[in-house]
């Protein structure tokens, strides 16, 4: 079994978290669901604000084949099969004086990766995605123009790799990381 390998000590949670593909076509309840949002309520937010929304459909909604034509056939391939799709918005001004905020995408991200960590400890599959229409998406699912789209995500119960399409199941490896060096600069921004 392969494994991955952190440069420092840090929760076996977040160094194993993945975001892999192969889900069977399984219903998860809404309070397995509700679960993941109430993880995603608790993420940090410049002044509270919680800028973040999120628009989603289970398998069993009529709505669930709106989201999977809002993806890119590549994702259609295999997030189909999830028991949850939805997408992540955030609110780019601040409620309280409608100014713009320019830490909304900051904070929708913790939130997240607050719903991914969640869901990841009680077994799902959670994997969020670029590969789809943005515009599309913003229009058909009637969001406001002071919010902007940030991002598809795919919950579902994990199925054996053996399941994908081959050219997917290549995919299916352990990633690593870049080295701390490469992104962590102390002082002033170095290539």
């Amino acid at each position: 079994m392969q494994h991955r390998t952190p440069q420092h000590p840090i929760l076996p949670l977040i160094l194993n978290r993945r975001s892999l593909r192969a889900m069977t076509d399984e219903a998860i309840t809404e309070e397995e669901f509700n679960c993941l949002l109430e993880a995603a309520r608790w993420a940090p937010s410049a002044y509270n604000e919680q800028p973040w929304r999120i628009i989603y459909a289970a398998r069993n909604q009529p709505e669930f084949s709106t989201f999977v034509q809002l993806m890119v056939p590549f994702n259609q391939a295999w997030a189909s099969k999830a028991a949850v799709l939805g997408v992540f918005i955030s609110h780019t001004k601040f409620e309280q004086n409608g100014k713009a905020s320019f830490s909304h995408a900051y904070d929708t991200g913790a939130a997240w990766e607050n719903f991914a960590l969640e869901g990841t400890s009680r077994g799902f599959v959670v994997h969020g995605m670029s590969g789809f229409d943005y515009e599309k998406a913003k229009q058909i699912l009637l969001v406001p123009e002071d919010y902007e789209v940030l991002a598809m995500f795919a919950v579902g119960k994990p199925a054996p790799t053996e399941t994908l399409p081959v050219e997917l199941q290549k995919k299916e490896i352990l990633s690593d990381r870049k080295p701390i060096s490469a992104f962590a600069m102390p002082g002033h921004f170095r290539k």
